[in-house]
């Protein structure tokens, strides 16, 4: 029995966020440059696309380019954004036959002007189907997202607009990049390493991590839905203990 045989539809994740890791190595094994490794790694998200439509999951983060990544050579750096261009134009019209909506979270202000036009474009587009929500995390980390979250408060205590006695954990929310999404249900992490890397630390306070040996490029959707399956078998507590469930 496949893995997505084994799925029970009724106890899905509503959102699945990766941490897509190991295109680099994925190359460097096979003798080509970072870049080769990039460009199947670009196959692999449609087939994580894919397998989310297929089996009902709401929401999709990907962490494609974190704040961080603007530190490597300049070379994969362009190579990067020239990806992306090309993989979101090209994903499009897919992205509009499966009813998949598309979003960003990130400071998209450094990102190359082709790039924004393309992502702005092809955001429009989708803006109005009802399936997946497909979130692009693109120079994007936590860091950055918790001080512009702090930044806008500050201004809105000194506008008169928020009191401090009123800031709680809701606050904090929806001043997030994500405040327009639940938090992720299940953090999926390829690549063999057992890190968070700066992606979206208070919204996983509860997630459940899965970390896979697979490099990126050759996580498909059977390994997505063993994931989901892992998943389903844990027992979420939230602070509580079983008996209370």
């Amino acid at each position: 029995m496949s893995f997505k045989e084994q799925i029970d539809r009724t106890r899905l994740p509503r959102h699945v966020a990766i941490i897509m890791d190991g295109n680099g190595r994925w190359a460097k094994e096979r003798n080509k440059e970072r870049t080769y490794g990039h460009q199947y790694g670009a196959e692999a998200v449609r087939m994580v696309t894919e397998a989310s439509v297929e089996i009902g999951i709401e929401y999709l983060t990907l962490y494609a380019f974190s704040t961080e990544n603007w530190k490597r050579p300049d070379e994969e750096v362009d190579a990067l954004m020239a990806l992306m261009v090309m993989s979101i134009e090209n994903e499009t019209p897919t992205l509009m036959e499966n009813n998949v909506r598309l979003q960003a979270i990130g400071d998209l202000s450094r990102m190359p002007s082709d790039v924004k036009a393309k992502l702005d474009q092809c955001i429009q587009v989708t803006s109005g189907n009802t399936g997946l929500t497909l979130v692009l995390a693109l120079s994007y980390s936590t860091k950055w997202e918790m001080v512009e979250a702090v930044k806008n408060m500050a201004q809105e205590v000194m506008d008169g607009k928020l009191n401090i006695k009123d800031i709680n954990d809701n606050t904090i929310d929806s001043h997030l990049a994500t405040a327009m999404m639940p938090d992720p249900d299940l953090l999926i992490r390829t690549g063999g390493e057992m890190r968070i890397s700066n992606f979206l630390m208070w919204q996983l306070a509860y997630a459940e991590l899965y970390f896979t040996p697979e490099y990126w490029p050759d996580f498909g959707k059977e390994n997505f839905y063993k994931a989901i399956c892992d998943y389903q078998n844990r027992e979420r507590r939230f602070g509580k203990i079983s008996e209370q469930l």
